[in-house]
């Protein structure tokens, strides 16, 4: 069971959490949707409130025209994030969730004068370095559906289900071209502290390129490598939220 927002359809609880003194706000990988974080909702702890945000194209909003520019899902998701802060507040993105939760965050305090309690940003490498891997958005849907493979983050069963990959391949391909053309959006520093979190086996995004988003807060920086590859916030879940959930006890003291 879950919950929308009634004035937004950005942002997603599968729990509510009436004690809680705390929101966090969960931005999924390319091709995720809200779903990823429902395990999430029971393993934090009652003082954090977890919403997760659904981009358009997917889920509860798979009629709606997905986006293939980082640029353009950023204000729009900034407004919706406004609207539910009614607390101190930190943000979770993984990947391309990352970049998006990034940017969210600067728009916050730039447009806004919200500033986040905590940054957390996952597998992605500091948002000024240029991407090393090819694109893969363009290739043609075979090669495409085996990159998708060799990443392991699309579940088997997805993947060979024909009809199924027919429904998500458009806003696959569209995530992974806003991920794969993104480039740094004008804007300041962030003032709040930012964690960067990656697998130890996630050799494209290895600790110097996490080490990167130093540049971009002039608060405290942390990094943090966990076991797993790319998609270690599957295998390592438990001890990913526990430590998200220690950290943001300790930058709140």
């Amino acid at each position: 069971m879950y919950r929308q927002r009634r004035d937004s359809n950005w942002l997603i609880n599968f729990k509510q959490n009436t004690r809680a003194d705390l929101r966090l706000f969960c931005f999924p990988y390319a091709g995720g949707t809200a779903a990823i974080f429902r395990s999430w909702a029971d393993s934090l702890p009652p003082n954090i409130d977890m919403w997760a945000v659904e981009l358009p194209g997917r889920a509860t909003r798979r009629l709606e025209p997905a986006s293939a520019r980082i640029g353009d899902l950023v204000p729009p998701i900034a407004s919706a994030l406004r609207s539910a802060i009614d607390r101190p507040f930190a943000v979770f993105g993984h990947s391309m969730g990352a970049i998006l939760g990034f940017e969210a965050v600067r728009a916050l305090q730039e447009e806004y004068g919200l500033e986040a309690a905590h940054l957390f940003v996952s597998g992605h490498r500091g948002p000024h370095l240029p991407r090393k891997e090819p694109s893969i958005y363009h290739l043609p849907e075979d090669q495409f559906l085996e990159e998708l493979r060799n990443l392991s983050g699309t579940p088997k069963e997805i993947l060979d289900d024909p009809e199924m990959m027919q429904i998500l391949l458009p806003y696959l391909r569209m995530d992974f071209e806003a991920a794969e053309t993104y480039k740094l959006l004008p804007g300041g520093r962030l003032v709040c502290p930012v964690s960067a979190y990656g697998g130890l086996s996630d050799e494209p995004i290895g600790p110097a390129e996490l080490d990167a988003w130093r540049e971009h807060t002039s608060g405290p920086f942390s990094r943090r490598m966990f076991p797993g590859n790319h998609f270690y916030i599957q295998s390592a879940e438990r001890l990913l939220i526990t430590t998200i959930a220690r950290e943001l006890l300790v930058s709140r003291r």
